[in-house]
């Protein structure tokens, strides 16, 4: 058995914080979200591959060492990620996460009385949530044999073998009601980071803040000045996203002069 992460979108729903790096190393809680990721696979005491394409070198610099890197020159989607990697997997099932996804799910659960043939699916939905595309996945769990076919061209795994699983009864979803983020969006992003640090503000290494920030991502090496406040706010380099209510787009400020680097971490 081993884990692939997949990390190749461009997240352009995340922008423009996704214009300075790819999601996969957009931080939450402090730590790039492909090693929250990679976290579950070494639990799970799993070798690990990581899928990249926007600002893949990036990626591939980032988990150099840890896990194998596939480099896409073009987007594969999930199932032509995972016919990419089959000479890697090589007759091994696959534990598949998306780095995108930020959970408090036991990932251990996917492993435990399988019977090697089934697909099983770990959700963040309620027991009795109908199957489909809309459900809030954490994890899934793939038989080699389902590898096995999958072509290196673009396309899905909902449609390429899950929904044919579900219909041929092979499907398991396990579900539960836990703590879930796509951080697909900045309003989902922020409220990954401000869950994963019990509501407080997350300082990144290297940035300094003079000014007065609530519920707010600085990232690191960035700065909040003296006269500034900054309240349900992404700060990134001269990069500033303002979450507003729900239901309201989010503003995006870009500052117009560089500003001196921190000399020193700050505390948060």
């Amino acid at each position: 058995m081993a884990g692939v992460v997949l990390a190749a979108g461009i997240g352009s729903r995340l922008a423009p914080l996704t214009w300075q790096r790819p999601k996969a190393l957009c931080p939450v809680g402090g730590a790039p979200l492909v090693d929250h990721a990679l976290g579950h696979l070494r639990a799970l005491g799993l070798p690990a591959a990581v899928n990249a394409h926007h600002h893949a070198a990036a990626v591939e610099a980032h988990v150099a060492g840890r896990a194998h890197v596939s480099v896409e020159d073009r987007l594969l989607g999930t199932a032509g990620a995972l016919g990419r990697l089959r000479p890697w997997l090589d007759g091994r099932a696959a534990v598949v996460l998306n780095a995108d996804a930020v959970h408090a799910a036991d990932l251990s659960r996917l492993l435990r009385g399988w019977d090697g043939a089934t697909v099983r699916l770990l959700v963040a939905d309620p027991p009795g949530t109908e199957f489909g595309p809309r459900l809030r996945l954490c994890g899934a769990l793939m038989p080699w044999a389902d590898v096995a076919s999958l072509p290196a061209e673009p396309a899905g795994l909902y449609d390429q073998v899950w929904k044919p699983a579900a219909a041929a009864g092979r499907l398991d979803v396990l579900a539960g009601t836990v703590a879930w983020f796509d951080c697909g969006t900045p309003r989902a992003y922020l409220a990954a980071n401000l869950w994963v640090s019990g509501g407080r503000s997350v300082i990144g290494e290297g940035s300094r803040v003079e000014g007065r920030i609530v519920r707010t991502v600085v990232w690191p090496g960035s700065v909040v000045h003296r006269q500034e406040r900054l309240v349900d706010a992404i700060r990134a380099g001269r990069t500033t996203v303002l979450v507003r209510d729900r239901g309201r787009p989010f503003e995006a400020r870009r500052r117009s002069t560089d500003q001196p680097r921190p000399s020193s971490p700050t505390a948060s």
